[in-house]
């Protein structure tokens, strides 16, 4: 009798330590347990570590909760100033209801992706060109926003949007590196202007001064040649004075043997 007693007890632990094994569930720090008891959900979502469900009758679906990084591929569109583009993004959400993403949804992550591609698609037709280039910060607003709102109702939050690069053909590639190149040399052209016409109103100050001062012309003159001298050259080039040349306009020419004292009658 005894010994049946120990072979039932035995057999009943056996039954219970397999209940346990089989029952027994661990769910890590960064996941949700859901339990869907005879395809109905069943009960809270399981918080991280050890649980307990129903063998054969339960089944427990764990929902990761990390932020999850989904790149989303590159789309081709022409923007509202007819330019064809490639643009490609990448996605930063998280699941913040794991009920809602695994029943609400079959595949929560195919279908973010599928709507990214497709947001995308539809910001690339509503921007300029220049937008797609220098306003990213804006557009990745607003691809955040059309993103987020289907996604609310799926249990998934979209934490970031990033337009990663735009990609276009080689023609306008060259057409606005022509454009670069016009505009540059167009603001050097003003800027040596500029200098010209500065560089005018001084040296017209300069001889208005020197008109009124005949000794700072020669005193420029003799500046003059000693830079020229300077660079020790083999040929000298000395300036003549146009003064001079006024002066031998009118020579007064004294008579042959005549100093000229004595032909002014001195």
């Amino acid at each position: 009798m005894l010994q049946e007693l120990l072979t039932v007890a035995a057999a009943a632990g056996s039954a219970g330590v397999l209940y346990i094994v089989s029952a027994a569930r661990i769910v890590k720090q960064y996941e949700r347990g859901v339990v869907l008891r005879l395809g109905r959900l069943a009960g809270e979502v399981r918080q991280p570590g050890f649980t307990m469900i129903v063998p054969v009758v339960d089944r427990l679906h764990k929902v990761n909760m990390q932020i999850v990084t989904m790149p989303v591929p590159a789309q081709e569109g022409i923007t509202r100033d007819n330019v064809t583009v490639r643009v490609d993004a990448v996605v930063y959400f998280k699941v913040v209801d794991a009920a809602y993403a695994l029943i609400r949804v079959e595949d929560y992550k195919f279908a973010v992706s599928q709507m990214a591609q497709t947001s995308l698609r539809s910001i690339i037709g509503k921007s300029d060109l220049d937008d797609l280039l220098s306003n990213r910060e804006k557009l990745n607003q607003g691809l955040e926003l059309m993103i987020d709102s289907p996604a609310v109702g799926w249990g998934v939050q979209i934490d970031r949007v990033e337009i990663k690069d735009v990609s276009l053909p080689e023609t306008m590639k060259r057409s606005m590196a022509r454009q670069a190149e016009a505009d540059r040399e167009r603001r050097a052209r003003v800027i040596n202007a500029d200098a010209e016409r500065q560089a005018s109103k001084v040296l017209a100050e300069a001889a208005r001064e020197m008109s009124e001062t005949p000794a700072a012309l020669q005193l420029r003159l003799l500046q003059t040649v000693v830079a020229v001298a300077a660079e020790k050259n083999s040929t000298l080039v000395l300036p003549f004075p146009v003064e001079l040349l006024r002066f031998l306009e009118n020579p007064q020419r004294a008579p042959l043997g005549q100093t000229p004292e004595r032909s002014a009658g001195v």
